[in-house]
């Protein structure tokens, strides 16, 4: 009885053994390898576009250049320029407003007017060139360089766009430098007497105009 027992256990165990082995091969000649999707043509962005020249939320005024570029669409790829009126010409949607906009709301805008003739245009506008009035912020700044005069800006919103001071400066010492034909007319500022004393100091810019921070 014993010896019975005992081989239909080993018979058990021979059996379990198959159908584990008979198992993973089912699962091996099941399996089916998938390769993995490839990108969509329509999520690429052009390789070649030249750099932009100013920062992401600059906003776009006349006569800058912009490069718009419609991936895969050689007729909507070209440069303009922005009319006097804020205006630029594309094909297809013919004048869209410009001035005032971010380059990426800019290319948002195309994107839709272009949707009643393409399929999920892919659209990127760059500005190449700005031909804005230009101000001047140097010295201990936090970002020193010169910015684009839109419209009325006064020392205080200038520093403020430079990023305020570093530690180093010294705000008691401003200086705003400012061309009159073949002079220079400088004028001292002290930030802290522009601040409590209800603006003193804080002129009006124009273009041309050169704040130093020592």
């Amino acid at each position: 009885m014993k010896r019975l027992w005992a081989v239909a256990c080993a018979m058990l165990v021979i059996w379990m053994l198959l159908v584990a082995c008979g198992g993973d091969e089912a699962i091996a000649d099941n399996t089916v390898l998938v390769a993995p999707p490839k990108p969509s043509p329509n999520l690429r962005q052009p390789k070649d576009h030249p750099p932009s020249v100013a920062s992401s939320n600059y906003k776009i005024g006349p006569e800058d250049v912009l490069h718009i570029s419609v991936w895969e669409n050689k007729d909507l790829t070209l440069d303009v320029v922005v009319r006097p009126d804020g205006m630029i010409s594309v094909p297809l949607v013919q004048d869209v407003q410009a001035e005032g906009l971010t380059a990426a709301e800019l290319a948002d805008v195309i994107y839709q007017k272009l949707l009643v003739y393409l399929k999920e245009p892919q659209v990127s506008v760059i500005v190449t060139q700005v031909n804005a009035p230009k101000i001047f912020v140097l010295g201990n700044v936090v970002k020193p360089g010169p910015y684009p005069l839109r419209s009325d800006m006064s020392v205080l919103q200038a520093l403020s766009l430079a990023g305020g001071f570093t530690q180093f400066a010294a705000p008691r010492s401003i200086k705003l430098v400012r061309g009159l034909g073949l002079k220079q007319e400088v004028r001292r500022i002290n930030y802290y007497r522009l601040i409590d004393n209800v603006g003193e100091g804080n002129y009006l810019l124009q273009p041309g105009d050169t704040i130093v921070v020592p």
